[in-house]
């Protein structure tokens, strides 16, 4: 009996749990809105989802307000970001990301007798990687800056202006 008593309490101490590591609890949903687009004549926002506290995924949205200075039409931009700051889903961060856009473009052709440059409305899709930083309040407000390129993966039948493609502002948004 007290051998089988030995026996059991040495196999409790065997299905112990270790200790896992504390999660904190913070909120995970963004909205923003890109301050210096918005100067420049364009109006972007952003949602975005923070899956962890290293870790989110989101949509962009960009229009031209001032069609003059702008050949772009609209862009749809999701892209998954990775932080390595200390709190929770801000700090330096890196992004990869994926751009539906829609430019105003012209196509050369040329004749004999003459040439001409005929506008045409390009859509395409473009990968890319970014940069940036993201600070944010103790209340949920927060600043981010940040810059990218991307690749245009159609449409290069033509040499054209938009085989590179840029993304970057001054952001300022709420965490809720």
């Amino acid at each position: 009996m007290k051998k089988l008593f030995i026996v059991l309490c040495l196999a409790s101490f065997l299905s112990g749990f270790s200790q896992e590591k504390e999660t904190i609890d913070f909120k995970r949903n963004e909205l923003k809105g890109n301050a210096l687009l918005l100067v420049l004549g364009s109006l972007e926002a952003t949602y975005e989802r923070l899956l962890n506290e290293e870790s989110g995924v989101g949509i962009t949205v960009s229009v031209p307000v001032d069609k003059y200075n702008w050949d772009i039409n609209f862009a749809a931009t999701a892209y998954y970001r990775y932080y390595f700051g200390k709190k929770p889903a801000a700090g330096f961060f890196g992004e990869a990301f994926g751009m539906l856009n829609n430019v105003d473009d012209y196509v050369y052709s040329e004749t004999p007798n003459n040439y001409s440059w005929t506008p045409e409305k390009l859509t395409d899709f473009a990968l890319g990687i970014g940069l940036g930083g993201k600070w944010i309040t103790n209340k949920g407000l927060l600043l981010e800056v940040n810059a990218g390129v991307g690749r245009n993966l159609f449409n290069n039948k033509y040499d054209r202006d938009f085989e590179l493609i840029g993304r970057g502002g001054i952001t300022v948004g709420y965490r809720f």
